[in-house]
């Protein structure tokens, strides 16, 4: 029986991990239990991040910081943390304007009785990102498990 890739085990562990950990930050911020927040995009800490600085950090760890793997996982890493907290994070505060915008436009269309307008049945999504915090939380937290990871293995 051939063994699954201890990489990969690792980065989904670590996604895994921090989305349950959403679950214990939005308890801290709101006071409510949200178990949904395990299933969700955007808060604190950043799975993404702490996916790639998993594999990052466990191949680095096994390999070496000078080999090709190794510099393959920090190049993606690096690309999918800034995506994370820059095209995505804008892409919702789009989605929070667009929704902000027409609820004030259904608010409207009611003091005008010719005026047809139907609302969409749900909003755009607006948690899509991360704060910069998030991303750096979501690294630490995968670099960390990463290396524990490789070092469980010895």
């Amino acid at each position: 029986m051939t063994k699954m890739n201890r990489g990969i085990i690792t980065a989904l562990s670590a996604i895994g991990l921090a989305q349950g950990l959403k679950v214990l930050t939005h308890k801290k911020l709101t006071g409510n239990w949200d178990l949904k927040q395990a299933f969700t995009t955007g808060g604190m800490p950043s799975s993404h991040s702490a996916g790639v600085a998993a594999l990052a950090s466990y191949v680095a760890a096994n390999k070496g910081t000078r080999h090709t793997e190794t510099a393959l996982a920090v190049v993606f890493g690096a690309i999918v943390m800034y995506d994370a907290q820059g095209i995505r994070r804008h892409t919702g505060e789009i989605a929070q304007l667009v929704n902000d915008l027409e609820d004030n436009i259904a608010a409207l269309s009611g003091n005008f009785p010719s005026f047809e307008y139907v609302q969409r049945e749900s909003e755009l999504k607006e948690l899509l990102g991360h704060q910069p915090v998030e991303v750096m939380a979501g690294a630490v937290l995968g670099t960390a498990f990463g290396v524990l990871c490789a070092k469980l293995e010895d």
